[in-house]
């Protein structure tokens, strides 16, 4: 009798593979580094893969945010990656919205995600289903630069227009699936992957009694 676990595992390495040749290698470190502060493998470096209109993703983030504020930069280090999930809607055009924003503005860029997170249904498929592609674009323009000045409209509208902006989207999820990112939120801490569950989400204890003992750690070394 045949193993099929031989042709299922021959699968994966064909897929993985692939994925590893479609993927095109970015001139920096994927991610946007909370607080402009510069991330280091000297401290508890989380990152964290968020859709930017995913329920689970909004309500991970404040617990997430204060246990990270709580420590402060010489502790612990936190960078976000996009990963738009294919049966959101405007997960892609969301997320393609922080990326132009983090060129234009880095210090914007999680100004911009809290007000996605915050407005969200805004966005959500059921909201946009009679909508164009374009009104749904202009919709996302409007939203980002009421949020962050309308000063800030024009360079935004271009950064869509700017194939690189989609690049480094798609780059972002790549990435995540290149990290066996399946999902968001999804978390990795010291680049080891942390199991979370829909119906009981990472809280702020939560979030002190994964990273203290690693402080400790680190204060021992």
């Amino acid at each position: 009798m045949s193993n099929p676990t031989i042709p299922l595992t021959f699968l994966l390495i064909l897929t993985y593979s692939a994925l590893l040749s479609q993927s095109i290698i970015p001139s920096r470190y994927d991610g946007f580094v909370y607080r402009k502060r510069a991330a280091s493998t000297a401290t508890v470096l989380i990152e964290a893969f968020y859709d930017p209109v995913c329920p689970d993703s909004r309500d991970s983030w404040p617990p997430l945010k204060q246990a990270v504020d709580h420590y402060g930069p010489t502790v612990v280090s936190l960078i976000v990656h996009t990963f738009p999930l294919p049966y959101h809607d405007n997960a892609f055009i969301t997320s393609r919205a922080l990326h132009i924003v983090n060129e234009l503005n880095a210090s914007a860029t999680y100004h911009l995600l809290n007000a996605f997170f915050k407005h969200q249904e805004r966005f959500y498929s059921e909201q946009t289903l009679n909508m164009s592609r374009k009104a749904v674009l202009d919709k996302v323009i409007d939203f980002a630069s009421s949020t962050l000045g309308n000063s800030m409209q024009s360079a935004i509208n271009s950064g869509f227009n700017d194939s690189a902006t989609g690049t480094k989207t798609r780059v972002s999820f790549k990435y995540g699936c290149s990290r066996g990112v399946f999902g968001t939120p999804f978390f990795f801490v010291n680049g080891f992957s942390i199991p979370f569950n829909d119906s009981e989400p990472i809280n702020y204890n939560g979030w002190r009694n994964i990273i203290d003992p690693l402080t400790t750690k680190q204060r021992n070394i």
